[in-house]
């Protein structure tokens, strides 16, 4: 699809969660309900999180009619550009061109198969350009952080899914990208008027990825330093990453960061049960922002 169309038929506001890959048959049932209901409530799309990859998408395109379903992010490690290609085409054509193919190159520590990102992804890149057929350039996104990232997003994709990032980055990412491309940041939400418990929620959560130097190293960038790495996370981080509190304040976050240029928020409801689907709190944030 057109990248004009893509900006229109994605909306402004996803949902980003891991919990919907669950493949368990007992659990298949209450997968495919709540993405039914994130389809009926209106949401653009849903980021498929956890290095998904696109059989995972199916049981959700089968739920749905209208809403985009997007990998979010498809590690580059995992599997063949080729084998890739053929999955996208297959699924894609099936369902209504609802499919978007988000790329990322993951972490170190997370594949031993790891080296030079940047090259491995303009590599990987042309070789979906060489498919047989290829994948189109506006129907996938890069999880770009750094500036030449975000440069190969701009030439050779529909634009960038940009994870763990401020209003600040997002600005600085829509500068790089351009007007034209889709920019489509994740923002964390914690619902939970308690200020104290809805930060202690966030940092057992955050705490994970900030073990990872992607991650850092681009908030570095953004003036941050070690000590707001420590523990979870400083207040300041955690105000930048997080949404917290009230359904209104989760509202003004988001509007800060379209008004530094995103196209699209992936909002990532956070709960101290990371494994339970958080439909109540999908519910109040459609209510809310929708």
């Amino acid at each position: 699809m057109p990248m004009t169309q893509l900006k229109d038929n994605i909306g402004r506001i996803g949902i980003w969660t891991p919990v919907l890959r669950a493949e368990d048959p007992e659990r298949r049932a209450q997968v495919t309900e709540a993405a039914t209901e994130l389809d009926r409530l209106g949401f653009g799309a849903i980021w498929l999180g956890g290095s998904a990859r696109v059989r995972e998408t199916v049981p959700l395109l089968e739920a749905t009619s209208r809403i985009i379903v997007a990998t979010g992010i498809l590690s580059i490690w995992n599997d063949e550009p080729a084998d890739v290609a053929q999955a996208y085409h297959r699924v894609n054509a099936a369902f209504d061109d609802r499919l978007l193919l988000g790329l990322g190159v993951s972490h170190q520590i997370l594949t031993e198969r790891y080296e030079k990102p940047y090259a491995s992804m303009r590599a990987f890149l042309a070789a979906l350009d060489e498919a047989t057929p290829p994948v189109p350039k506006d129907h996938r996104v890069l999880a770009a952080l750094g500036p030449r990232m975000l440069e190969l997003a701009r030439t050779e994709s529909a634009g960038a899914h940009p994870y763990l990032v401020t209003a600040a980055h997002t600005a600085r990412a829509r500068e790089a990208l351009g007007d034209q491309a889709l920019l489509a940041p994740d923002l964390k939400v914690v619902l939970d008027e308690d200020d104290t418990r809805a930060r202690e929620t966030a940092r057992a959560y955050l705490a994970r990825y900030l073990a990872l130097p992607n991650y850092t190293n681009n908030l570095k960038r953004l003036g941050f330093t070690d000590p707001d790495f420590e523990n979870g996370g400083s207040d300041a981080l955690l105000d930048e990453v997080f949404a917290l509190g009230t359904p209104d304040a989760v509202r003004a976050k988001v509007a800060t960061f379209h008004e530094a240029g995103a196209d699209h928020v992936a909002l990532n409801v956070v709960t101290p049960d990371d494994t339970e689907i958080p439909l109540p709190q999908w519910h109040t944030l459609a209510e809310a922002l929708l």
